[in-house]
């Protein structure tokens, strides 16, 4: 199972749109996944939320980047040899500053997007999210300052990123990684500093990674 064909004459680059018929050969091998016990009912639901929400080739394809050849989509289509390159750079590119704020509503960063130098988050009586396990960086060591009052920011971290937690919770929570998923760290891993205060709040960083599966989720989707 596959996604279809560009269009005759059309360029074959990870920035091209997809179809709905994409989005939704996608979500079929997400759910022959979840019946093989590839993926839970929460990374199910969350890889086909998704998928709905891809707009280009580039967000679609790592969905099912850790499944098997054998039940996975195929990569983003390679570029024309006349189209310029696309395809972003795990470090040197992207903004030094940025930021997300939710104030009375949330945000969120995820999927493929580039994690500046520093990025501020602030949450008041508001969630933020801040999803790096598809993100490229901007430099080697990067900096999150998070600021939570009465609301709630979440860094989540693939196993490969070394996170540094220096925040101060005042009557509130600043919590350090999660060990629910092993570190698996390298020379060429990124740094990950979070900086800031949660007050009457929680900033919480979880490392997450593909789980194994459960045995009743057959009968959790009905397929036996």
């Amino acid at each position: 199972m596959g996604l279809p064909e560009p269009h005759p004459g059309q360029p074959r680059r990870p920035d091209l749109r997809v179809s709905d018929a994409d989005r939704h050969a996608v979500a079929d091998i997400l759910r022959e996944a979840a019946g093989e016990g590839r993926l839970d009912i929460e990374e199910l639901e969350e890889r086909i939320e998704e998928t709905y929400k891809a707009k280009t080739y580039a967000d679609l394809e790592p969905i099912t980047r850790d499944l098997p050849v054998a039940g996975r989509a195929p990569s983003t289509p390679p570029a024309s040899a006349d189209a310029a390159p696309n395809a972003p750079v795990v470090y040197g590119e992207g903004a030094a500053n940025d930021s997300a704020s939710a104030f009375l509503s949330s945000v969120e960063r995820k999927g493929v997007w580039t994690m500046p130098q520093h990025l501020t988050v602030n949450a008041v009586l508001g969630d933020a999210n801040i999803d790096l396990r598809e993100a490229h960086y901007s430099a080697r060591e990067v900096v999150i300052n998070a600021t939570s009052i009465l609301g709630s920011v979440k860094v989540t971290v693939p196993p490969n990123v070394r996170v540094v937690v220096e925040g101060n919770g005042v009557l509130g929570e600043f919590k350090e990684p999660s060990d629910k998923v092993p570190e698996a760290l390298t020379a060429d891993s990124p740094v990950v500093r979070v900086r800031g205060m949660a007050v009457l709040g929680d900033v919480t960083v979880k490392r997450r990674g593909p789980k194994g599966p459960r045995r009743s989720l057959r009968q959790h989707l009905g397929l036996e």
